[in-house]
């Protein structure tokens, strides 16, 4: 069997060695950027993250994930204590710090802070928010398509913890990896409260059947920048395209299948629950749609 993969794998790059990370007002050496044990995100996983993808200078879709930052952070009531001019200000200066122009890859974190003891109530977090971005040297690395495997871990209902939000508290996700690993794939995918094909656990996932493009209907997972990105430029090229509830039937189906985010932008899958996905290798539909995105982005970072 073939090493396993994961959909953030990239090559090696030993400048990551050296990078300079953003930590509450200040750019410090990676061995110095640390914070407390009693910090909310490291004790409960309180708080917020967005990533974001460098090229040729210009930070792709900026304005787009800053919004889905502040969004998520009024939803769980965490003041960023930032404005979003100040928040891309650090983002510019953490990239300057590092001399990054492209092909990198920044992950911004927001936590409610540290806590005066180690308990729940988020009365506890006094001394205001922890703010870090780290930034790396990163481009996609993968040999061959993703395999996946079908998990029991669901994406849920809005009022357990919505999918929707961008959060620290990523253990439904970890699980589900984990389960996919044993199953002897690289990700697990991952199905809704009504067993329709949802998402995986770190991407959004979408099939081609007979050259109509399906993907769920976003009611149980991050709706990504990645994902919408792809249903657009689908409907402006007259790509059928359906936001749809399907099963593993259709599935198993399909004559492609490809996953999306802001790291990987589109990724084939050659394998889901140890059935081949079309001829196994990346799809017509897939490459057509990695190359209009591709057009997208050199637009966008021009």
């Amino acid at each position: 069997m073939s090493e396993k993969m994961s959909t953030h794998q990239a090559q090696e790059d030993q400048r990551n060695e050296d990078i300079l990370i953003y930590l509450n007002g200040e750019i410090v050496p990676k061995a110095e950027a640390k914070v407390s044990v009693y910090d909310s995100g490291f004790m409960l996983g309180d708080g917020v993250w967005e990533g974001l993808r460098l090229y040729n200078g210009t930070w792709a879709f900026v304005g787009e994930h800053l919004d889905r930052l502040f969004e998520a952070a009024k939803a769980i009531d965490l003041d960023i204590g930032k404005s979003r001019d100040e928040v891309m200000q650090a983002i510019l200066d953490t990239q300057a710090a590092n001399n990054m122009t492209t092909d990198a890859h920044a992950r911004l974190m927001v936590t409610r802070g540290v806590k005066t003891r180690p308990f729940q109530h988020p009365s506890l977090s006094q001394q205001g928010p922890t703010f870090t971005i780290i930034m790396e040297h990163s481009r996609p690395n993968l040999p061959r398509p993703i395999r996946l495997a079908t998990v029991p871990h669901l994406r849920g209902l809005p009022m357990t913890q919505d999918p929707k939000l961008n959060s620290h508290s990523k253990l439904n996700c970890i699980l589900a990896c984990i389960a996919a690993e044993k199953a002897g794939a690289d990700e697990g995918l991952m199905l809704d409260v009504n067993g329709f094909v949802n998402t995986t656990n770190a991407c959004n996932f979408f099939i081609v059947r007979k050259g109509e493009v399906w993907t769920s209907t976003g009611d149980y997972c991050m709706n990504g920048i990645t994902r919408q990105k792809v249903i657009d430029l689908c409907r402006a090229n007259d790509i059928p395209v359906f936001e749809r509830n399907y099963s593993l039937v259709d599935t198993y189906g399909a004559d492609e299948a490809f996953l999306t985010g802001t790291f990987g932008a589109q990724t084939p899958v050659g394998e889901i629950d140890g059935r081949q996905i079309g001829d196994g290798q990346m799809g017509p539909m897939t490459e057509r749609i990695r190359g209009l995105y591709k057009d997208l982005i050199a637009q966008e970072c021009a």
